[in-house]
């Protein structure tokens, strides 16, 4: 795994080794992660990158996020429960030189805390499939406050997922058994 495109392009990232599969990590590939990123700044959204303050909920090597801090967004906020994703996302934090821009948050991205900063306003959620997590993981994003009140999300899943109350769904795009579903947060929290 690399960053694909900006000022870190071509770095590779921390190799996942084993992962975790009791936490099923399951790193977004080089070639679906470039293609979202494509759709995100091809012209439908505009340029939601630049500028942004991204969350990535169940981040695994924290590379959605990192990704974005590459190509221009403010920060990024990393959330992971996982031992072996904290190690990752710590080392390709490190790696990068990104320790004034990224932060790791340890906790399940089903029951955040309260936002204690900006509310972010590009959200990547890549939660285990098969779980039903994302909904929930939203949800509480939405509560505590970390989420801006148009927020774009960009949401990898198995199946096709129906927006959950409060969003509507902008597209939808298929990367081999990948469904990536993008949706804007339409009720403030």
């Amino acid at each position: 795994m690399r960053i694909i495109a900006g000022k870190w392009r071509g770095t590779a990232l921390t190799a996942v080794g084993k992962g975790d599969a009791g936490m099923h990590l399951r790193p977004t590939t080089d070639r679906v992660r470039e293609s979202l990123f494509n759709v995100l700044v091809g012209g439908k959204f505009g340029n939601p990158i630049t500028g942004a303050h991204v969350l990535d909920l169940f981040a695994g090597t924290g590379a959605l996020g990192l990704e974005a801090l590459s190509r221009g967004a403010k920060s990024a906020t990393l959330v992971d429960e996982g031992r072996v994703a904290g190690r990752l996302i710590g080392d390709n934090i490190k790696r990068l030189g990104a320790k004034s821009d990224a932060s790791l948050v340890k906790c399940d991205a089903t029951r955040l805390r309260d936002n204690p900063g900006v509310a972010c306003d590009l959200v990547f959620l890549d939660p285990p499939y098969g779980k039903t997590l994302g909904a929930r993981a939203l949800q509480s994003a939405q509560v505590k406050g970390w989420l801006a009140p148009d927020a774009l999300i960009v949401w990898e899943e198995a199946a096709p997922q129906l927006a959950p109350l409060g969003f509507q769904q902008l597209d939808a795009r298929r990367y081999g058994d990948t469904h990536v579903t993008f949706l804007r947060l339409v009720s403030p929290p």
